[in-house]
């Protein structure tokens, strides 16, 4: 005990909010247990699809220029599709990053005259320059793409009335957000998914769904192409890159919507022949191979932060005890100030950059000051331990992220140690 203590001193937290950590982590026993199991459930899918496709040193041989035969970069898309249950997927490093994802599936699968429809509210920041919520060069609405919204019902569930009464001939794609972005609204169970995915579809059962599953991947032991999604999108330095992947994005989906979406990404007639991998297979191999027990541990850092925060009068989104559908832990911190200490806590702990101070400042993509935390070894990757949030009321941050339970305990201690510094929280 007195040897943790003072490795905690050494790293800047106190012997009150090392033993209130203690505390609070006695009462998360099962639950930590119950996350193992399924993070061991999801590592058998992944080594299944690798063993499948018989994986082997070969494919993880560097391509260049035009990338044609490349056998680990078509393998890594049929493992993909095999753990998604899906026709087909495109992992490429040539997404740069999940918005850019969003934009290639939405672009490729949405003609001028059609309707794009989101039944989950406003969708997050990055994407409403893409749909032309607001106007930006290149925006679907410029390229005759409209849209429509309908905002969820104040105890946060689907309004299907208003969902039936916005669909219309016109409506050609709905999407669907699965995590909750720069909101506190609940992140969606793959089973609320899938019912309203067999709702849209009754009404029109040729309308396309994508889900956009980033921070979704591996928490639970399904995903949304399991529940009828015809497109799930993320990013690869978010959970399925495990923290190793340097860059990229997937799709994985119908064999018609992949297609597409591979054409828009490259060129018509290309699609999918084109694109070396640059050496990267190693890292995304072993990444997604690595991710089930990543995301776990981060989830773990996200029920943690939970249960340390809202007993101190915090609201947090989920709460201390809700069920888990992501890896983003939301707590509403009622001022500027809260956010910087929160943040400074968290960058104090990474092993990158611990020395720098976070504080907001104007983002692209981002209609507010954007405060961001992140000591990552791979620019931009929430997978890794960070936290950010826009500076608008209610002050929420959000946090997520830890390669290991280890670094993200540290790092929500580190968080709480910073307000109690600054005169916001009393133990």
């Amino acid at each position: 005990m007195e040897q943790f203590l003072e490795m905690y001193k050494d790293l800047g937290v106190s012997r009150q909010v090392y033993e209130y950590g203690e505390k609070t982590l006695k009462s998360l026993e099962a639950r930590f247990a119950n996350i193992d199991k399924i993070a061991e459930y999801n590592q058998g899918k992944v080594i299944g699809a690798m063993q499948k496709n018989r994986i082997s040193a070969a494919c993880f041989a560097g391509t260049t220029g035009y990338g044609y035969d490349d056998m680990g970069r078509d393998n890594l898309e049929r493992v993909y599709a095999d753990v998604f249950h899906t026709e087909a997927a495109l992992v490429r490093p040539q997404i740069t990053c999940g918005t850019h994802a969003l934009t290639v599936a939405l672009s490729a699968n949405l003609l001028p005259g059609d309707e794009l429809l989101s039944p989950v509210g406003l969708p997050y920041d990055t994407l409403q320059e893409v749909i032309g919520i607001r106007e930006s060069p290149c925006s679907l609405k410029e390229y005759g793409v409209s849209y429509r919204q309908v905002d969820l019902l104040p105890d946060d569930t689907f309004d299907y009335d208003g969902i039936r009464a916005a669909m219309n001939e016109k409506t050609k794609l709905v999407t669907i957000q699965r995590s909750k972005g720069y909101a506190t609204r609940p992140t969606f169970s793959v089973k609320q998914i899938g019912a309203l995915i067999a709702f849209v579809k009754s009404i029109k059962p040729d309308v396309l769904v994508m889900v956009d599953n980033c921070y979704g991947e591996f928490v639970e032991t399904i995903e949304p192409s399991d529940v009828g999604a015809d497109m799930v999108v993320g990013s690869l330095i978010k959970n399925p890159g495990g923290g190793l992947a340097p860059i990229g994005g997937y799709i994985c989906g119908t064999k018609k919507c992949v297609d597409r979406c591979a054409y828009r990404l490259t060129a018509p007639g290309l699609g999918q022949e084109v694109g070396a991998n640059l050496g990267l297979m190693t890292s995304l191999y072993q990444g997604f191979f690595l991710a089930p027990t990543v995301v776990a541990g981060a989830e773990k850092g996200a029920i943690f932060a939970a249960n340390l925060y809202e007993p101190l009068g915090f609201r947090c989104v989920p709460n201390a005890t809700e069920s888990r559908h992501d890896i983003i832990q939301a707590v509403e911190l009622g001022s500027e100030k809260a956010m910087i200490a929160f943040c400074a806590g968290i960058q104090g702990a990474a092993p990158v950059d611990a020395f720098a101070t976070p504080l907001p400042w104007d983002m692209p993509g981002y209609n507010d000051k954007v405060i961001m935390a992140a000591g990552a070894f791979i620019q931009g990757s929430s997978i890794e331990l960070s936290a950010d949030g826009p500076i608008r009321p209610p002050y929420a941050v959000y946090f997520q992220g830890g390669l290991t339970w280890c670094h993200a305990k540290l790092g929500i201690l580190k968080s709480l140690q910073e307000m109690v510094n600054a005169g916001l929280v009393a133990l």
